[in-house]
Parts: C-alpha cells; sequence; structure tokens
C-alpha cells in the first residue's frame, strides 16, 4: 500500500489499535448489512424476479454507476496491483477518495458482476485507518501495521477466523515486524468477537461433507493431482488477468466506454447464466445442492463463466475481490470431477483444489490452508484430511516456483537469442 504521511509522528498506542479494531469491525458490519440490504430490494423484489428482462438493464445501468464514481469522483478500482494487493486495501490509499470508494463499492457489488466484496471492504477499511493515521499523527513507518490491523479486524469476521489477517499479512508482507503482528492479532480477535457475538454469519459459512472416515494410501495421490490441477488453475485465472488486462488497457483513459463494454458482455451472460452473477458464496450452496441436475458440462461451464467475468471485472474498474469467485470456481470443478469420479470423496476434491488454486493466486499457502478449512464443517476436518489439504498446496506452490523459474530463464534467454538471430 503505497501512502503519504506526514514527516513526524508517534508510534501508536495498544488503546489506539483497540479503537481502530472497533471502529473497523463496525464500519464493516454497517456496511454488509446496507448492502445486503440493497441486493433485496433490487434484486430479490417480485418485480424483477417475475421479469427476467430487467436483469440485463439493471446489469448495465448499475455498471455504468460504477464509471460515472471512477470517471468523476476518482473512486478507486483493481486495474492495477496482484490479487493479494487487493486484499491488502489496494495499491494506493488516498481516503479523500472515501465517498467516491462507497458509491463505487455498492454499485460494483450489486451490478452483478463476479468479484468478491472482500476487495472493496479491504479499501474503504484502508482508508478510514489512513485518515486516523494523519490525524493521530503517526509516524510513517507504523502505517502499513495499522492500516493492516483494521483490515484484521474487518475482514476475520468476513471470513469467520481470528487469525486470517495476522497469517495473510505475514506471508505477504515484507515487514516482519513483532509490533505489527500483535496489533493485528488483537484488533483481529476484536473484530471476529465483535462479529461472532452479534450473531453475523460469516460469508466462509461451513459447508456440510461426507467425513472420511479411514486412512487410504489413493487419497495421498488423488492429492498430489488436485495440487497440481489447482496450481494449473490458479496459472489459467492470471492468463484470463492478462489477456483482458491487455484489451481493456486500450480504453485505460475511457472509462465509461471501458465499463460500458464489459457490462454489456457480463449482461449478456447474466442473462442466460445467472449462476455466475455476483460472487459466488450463495450460488455455491444452491448449485451443491443440485450438482447432479446440473451436469458435468455445466458444471465446467459454470467455472469457465465465473473466471472470464472475474477477470474481465477487475480489469474494467469494478471494484472487487478474488476469494468468493476462485472458490467458487474451484468448487464447480470439484463437483464435476465428483460426477466423474464418484469413487473420490467430495471433501477431498473440493478443499484440495481450492487450497491450491488459492495458495498460488494470492502466494500465500498458509492463508489458503486457513480459508479451506473453514469452508468446511468442523465434524467434516481432522488431522488427516487437513495432511491431505497442505500436501495438495505444497505441490501448487512448488508447480508456480517452477513455472516462474522457467518463465524467468526464458526472459534471460531471449536477449540474447534475438541479438544472435540479428
Amino acid at each position: 500500500m503505497i501512502q503519504k504521511a506526514p514527516h513526524k509522528g508517534g508510534t501508536p498506542k495498544i488503546w489506539m489499535v483497540v479503537f481502530i479494531g472497533f471502529v473497523a469491525i463496525s464500519f464493516a458490519i454497517i456496511w454488509l448489512l446496507v448492502w445486503q440490504f440493497l441486493q433485496e430490494i433490487i434484486w430479490s423484489n417480485e418485480y424483477v424476479l417475475n421479469n427476467h428482462w430487467l436483469v440485463p438493464l439493471l446489469v448495465i445501468v448499475l455498471s455504468l454507476m460504477v464509471g460515472l464514481c471512477v470517471k468523476y469522483l476518482k473512486a478507486p478500482t483493481a486495474l492495477r496491483g496482484s490479487l493479494s494487493e487487493s486484499l491488502q486495501g489496494g495499491e494506493q490509499i488516498d481516503y479523500r477518495t472515501f465517498p467516491g470508494t462507497l458509491l463505487t463499492s455498492f454499485f460494483s457489488l450489486l451490478s452483478g458482476a463476479s468479484i468478491g466484496p472482500e476487495g472493496p471492504l479491504g479499501v474503504l477499511v484502508s482508508e478510514i485507518a489512513t485518515w486516523f493515521e494523519v490525524k493521530l499523527k503517526l509516524v510513517k513507518d507504523t502505517w502499513f501495521g495499522y492500516s493492516a490491523a483494521a483490515l484484521a479486524s474487518a475482514y476475520n469476521g468476513l471470513v469467520g477466523n481470528p487469525v486470517f489477517s495476522a497469517v495473510f499479512v505475514t506471508e505477504v508482507s515484507p515487514n516482519k515486524n513483532l509490533s505489527f503482528l500483535i496489533w493485528n492479532l488483537l484488533a483481529g480477535v476484536i473484530g471476529f468477537l465483535v462479529y461472532m457475538q452479534l450473531g453475523l454469519q460469516s460469508f466462509m459459512g461451513a459447508i456440510q461433507f461426507p467425513v472420511i472416515d479411514q486412512d487410504n494410501l489413493i487419497y495421498i495421490a488423488y492429492a498430489i493431482i488436485l495440487g497440481a490441477l489447482g496450481a494449473f488453475l490458479a496459472m489459467f485465472i492470471v492468463l484470463w488477468m492478462k489477456v483482458f488486462d491487455k484489451i481493456m488497457g486500450r480504453f485505460r483513459e475511457k472509462v465509461i466506454q471501458r465499463i460500458l463494454i464489459a457490462s454489456i458482455i457480463i449482461a449478456i451472460v447474466a442473462y442466460f447464466v445467472p449462476q455466475v452473477m455476483f460472487s459466488g458464496e450463495d450460488q455455491i450452496h444452491e448449485i451443491i445442492d443440485d450438482s447432479a441436475e446440473y451436469g458435468i458440462w455445466m458444471l465446467l461451464l459454470f467455472a469457465l463463466l465465473k473466471i472470464i467475468l472475474f477477470s474481465l471485472s477487475l480489469k474494467s474498474g469494478y471494484l472487487g475481490g478474488p476469494i468468493f469467485p476462485v472458490l467458487f470456481t474451484c468448487t464447480m470443478i470439484a463437483l464435476a470431477l465428483s460426477l466423474a469420479f464418484p469413487s473420490v470423496p467430495i471433501v477431498i476434491l473440493v478443499l484440495c483444489i481450492e487450497a491450491a488454486a488459492i495458495s498460488l493466486a494470492l502466494n500465500a499457502p498458509l492463508t489458503a490452508i486457513l480459508l479451506v478449512t473453514v469452508v468446511a464443517s468442523t465434524g467434516t476436518l481432522n488431522a488427516y484430511l487437513i495432511g491431505l489439504i497442505v500436501l495438495a498446496t505444497v505441490v501448487s506452490i512448488m508447480i508456480g516456483a517452477g513455472v516462474r523459474r522457467l518463465m524467468s530463464d526464458r526472459a534471460r534467454r531471449k536477449p540474447a537469442l534475438d541479438a544472435k538471430s540479428a
């Protein structure tokens, strides 16, 4: 996160960390409730449900509102930066854009674009934290840790894990300051406990899977294969991100045209395949219940369309996060494989692919393992299953490292080959 700070300031006190923890989770809860309320009145009212032709119209209108916020209110986007940066509040934070960020966060999530709520929430909370950093006159070197603490409070309740943000920040941040970790854990557990005490449902709500009641050597082979599949899935997602970055990059300064083109594509897909709209956390549960009715090819189509729409949405100017779309995609592929190979336990298919794909996409293996253990219900997990998840994650990270090494070697050889051919 790139931020502009005052030249002098102090170090955050514990009360300041506690304070930002309560501020962040309070804002996150209000923001989530408002978003869910708007989602209900716009997309779940009788008139829209009975008039399907309104779906593409609403997608385009709400998308154009995103474009207007970006153009005239300077609202931030996820056009640049990595997937992991979108969870840290974005690549660049400026609290002065908060009104535009707030509006575009709602319009992006309500538009039907295939994006998760964690991205907009991260940007908004980071902007709030930045404002307090300025007002409290905190020293520049502590800004990252203070903002990360605010994100921890907001994210840990949403994800349903009290240490999610601490693990994630520790993995992706080059700064290993122990004080930052303590602030993160403190603010994070505040957010988690407040969220849970209010009885709010985690967005990573547990999915019931049949329990693995025996250790089987073949399961280890399954985990290795699924780890490789998850790695290639993550690379496939990155490939589509690059494709749309190149295509939509031609409209970089033409904000409205870029959003309009994307919204038309999203609207057409949403009209015929509404299952791939939005972040996917609700649709996952619905499709799991009737996966056999959809069939293998339809489930794979859902996965492909989700990848395409997610990449298009992120590179067109919508403000969103990657976790829920990636989880949806992995689950669709796992369900398709379960229909093709019914002897393989569904819980191994789902959790191993998810852990492998997320670990490589975010370059955060421990974070991925934490996330997928929250996806499954408590009664489903045991030490053996967690071992398989870890194995799949390791395979994915190793494949990713190998591919990056090959690409790096190829890039180094290319100038020499060009010079030789010349």
